[in-house]
């Protein structure tokens, strides 16, 4: 016999004496709980009968379940509970605070990869067709890129020589504007005389002189340098790419890295959230291109100049839910004002309004559907967040990534299990 297995034969030995050791423990347990009158988990009960009173021992203290001393015990019911959600809360304050500051330290990688994310839900069908038809996925997603770039860099080239074009002729019609203004003030039912004017202007003037400052200074830490801005938009051709061609895979890496258990179920959500975002950014896209027609026909009908631009700045605005199409309506009565007059005008903003009730009651609960609906306090308090944060491209993110998460929470709080996917194979364990 080597020495090996004698070392093990002596292991065995312990460990076979050690079990029946256990064992005999065992049994002389309840004989010796009985002749002691102690209770034991074979023969539980009071040593004592009910009816004795044991000298020297307190009454148990009367706690509640939720609590864990007499101290606690002592403290009410509503303040434990307060307590308990007040250093829940400030826990998640601090976890969120936390996180936004490391989004806004790189936030010129997160926001590129927002706007990503955007087109690719997007541009999703149309390499979805592309693939359908045979073609190679890197060729499908090379083909809709490049041919979305070009049709965005078409519109703004349009729009800008437009622009450049009328011009002239609207700031001679805003010089013209500004003076029919100034006879209204002075005829009209203000009265107002030519001093009162020159002050009101002086003083317009040196609010505009003391407040530019401010608004250069906020205007520069807002607005990023050429070089960030090419970075930018280099990222988000790459990524966009990337997550047009991979995004399965890409997903299905990162699910890959939770725990077993959770890994169905955050599946789901993020597969309901994408189709979500796919959705809303697709019926974004249609309502915003009718607002644009439908206030782009009135411009053209009543000849106000620049009808191109500004439909195409509504088409813009309307990513902006609720405020963005109003406030770029605004700007179309406001060119219509100087153009053509105060009957223009009002046509013009009777026009937006028209075509924002549409919207509102139409177009939007029609063609969102109930799966991206969204309380509009709620959108309010998205933007106005946005803006806080992140400026413009804030305000263009909330909304739909508020309607990713509405999905994703509703999905995750669901006590529903996801469906077994077609390809899983379920590997059955023996019973021990």
């Amino acid at each position: 016999m080597s020495r090996f297995e004698r070392v093990r034969a002596r292991l065995r030995r312990a460990y076979e004496s050690g079990r029946e050791a256990v064992r005999a423990g065992r049994a002389e347990a309840p004989a010796v709980a009985e002749d002691r009158g102690v209770a034991s988990p074979v023969s539980p009960g009071p040593v004592a009968a009910p009816s004795a009173t044991v000298v020297g021992a307190q009454s148990p203290a009367s706690m509640h379940n939720s609590t864990a001393s007499r101290d606690d015990a002592d403290v009410p019911h509503a303040l434990r509970i307060a307590a308990a959600w007040s250093w829940r809360l400030i826990v998640i304050g601090v976890v969120t605070w936390a996180l936004l500051k490391i989004v806004g330290t790189i936030s010129i990688v997160i926001i590129p990869l927002a706007v990503a994310l955007l087109l690719s839900a997007l541009l999703a069908p149309a390499v979805g067709w592309l693939l359908r038809a045979r073609f190679p996925r890197s060729l499908a997603t090379a083909v809709v890129l490049v041919g979305g770039l070009a049709a965005v860099v078409g519109t703004l080239t349009l729009v800008v020589n437009e622009f450049i074009q009328g011009v002239p002729e609207l700031s001679e019609k805003s010089s013209q504007g500004v003076r029919q203004i100034q006879n209204w003030l002075k005829t009209g039912p203000l009265h107002l005389s030519d001093s009162q004017l020159d002050r009101y202007i002086d003083e317009g003037q040196a609010w505009v002189n003391g407040n530019t400052e401010k608004f250069t200074s906020g205007a520069l830490s807002t607005a990023t340098t050429l070089a960030e801005v090419l970075t930018g938009a280099i990222l988000v051709l790459f990524a966009t790419f990337f997550f047009l061609r991979d995004g399965s895979n890409i997903w299905r890496f990162l699910v890959r890295l939770l725990p077993v258990a959770a890994r169905w179920k955050v599946d789901d959500a993020g597969r309901a959230s994408w189709a979500t975002l796919g959705a809303y950014v697709r019926a974004t896209v249609l309502v915003a291109f009718i607002d644009a027609v439908g206030i782009g026909v009135f411009l053209v009908i009543f000849d106000v100049p620049f009808a191109f631009p500004l439909a195409a700045l509504v088409f813009l605005g309307a990513f902006i839910p609720i405020v963005g199409a109003t406030l770029s309506g605004g700007v179309a009565v406001l060119v219509a004002l100087v153009d053509s007059g105060p009957v223009t005008a009002l046509i013009i903003l009777g026009v937006v309004i028209g075509v924002q009730q549409v919207e509102g009651h139409l177009l939007q609960p029609l063609i969102m559907g109930r799966a991206v609906a969204i309380h509009p306090l709620a959108v309010i308090i998205g933007i106005a967040a946005g803006v806080v944060l992140a400026g413009i491209t804030g305000a263009l993110v909330a909304v739909p990534l508020i309607a990713v998460l509405n999905t994703a929470v509703r999905r995750l709080a669901a006590r529903t299990v996801p469906d077994t996917p077609p390809d899983a194979v379920v590997v059955a364990s023996q019973a021990p």
